[in-house]
């Protein structure tokens, strides 16, 4: 077993998900926030390395303006933050378009990134589905993220079944899920995340329907 060399990614914990329509609904701010920032606190004492991203959609802008508030990062964030973590502002869903990470990643013989913050439906999802092309294993702590109710032309979905829904997506392919005491456990212990796969996830699906 190899052991894995990991970068915790902290994904736009920014002032803009802690009110208006774009506040964190599960789980809550409330509850997920002390656990990102306890992720950080385990990679910190761990020696494992922090990136805190920040979205940007460009001054004037009506959510993410670099300009204003809102695109801080929220104050618990902002005062664990050193000399020594990786900066990135990116413009897009996932973490590595149109930013410098995976070079980054490379230099520093980084195989496993950690992605904790927000929101599971679009940052954290698009960051760990593009993880495997860089050759990156992907993990995402399920109780340091987090998402909002949607709607649209196509439906609706809560807050609680979108978050339960893709964690158990990105855990049949893309990526190891855990809550931050597991991933602490095997952080400290030099092992990988155990995940499922895409054939495992449809022969256990199956299972789950016939008996529904």
């Amino acid at each position: 077993m190899t052991t894995p060399r990991r970068a915790l990614i902290v994904i736009d914990v920014q002032q803009e998900y802690f009110s208006g329509p774009l506040e964190i609904q599960y789980p809550p701010h409330a509850a997920s926030l002390p656990q990102i920032a306890r992720a950080i606190d385990l990679a910190t004492a761990a020696g494992i390395p922090v990136v805190a991203v920040q979205h940007t959609a460009g001054e004037g802008a009506p959510v993410f303006d670099p300009t204003q508030p809102g695109f801080r990062l929220h104050p618990e964030i902002e005062s664990r933050r050193t000399d020594g973590w990786k900066s990135v502002v990116k413009r897009y869903g996932t973490v590595f378009a149109g930013t410098d990470l995976v070079a980054w990643l490379r230099e520093r013989e980084i195989d496993t990134i950690t992605l904790v913050g927000y929101m599971t439906n679009n940052c954290v999802l698009a960051s760990a589905a593009e993880a495997e092309t860089h050759g990156l294993t992907a993990e995402v702590l399920s109780d340091a993220t987090g998402t909002i109710n949607i709607a649209n032309e196509a439906g609706f979905v809560d807050a609680k079944t979108l978050h339960t829904t893709l964690l158990t997506l990105l855990n049949s392919n893309f990526a190891a899920v855990a809550d931050t005491m597991t991933w602490s456990d095997a952080a400290s212990a030099g092992r990988p995340l155990s995940k499922s796969d895409l054939g495992t996830s449809a022969v256990m699906g199956a299972r789950h329907a016939s008996q529904a």
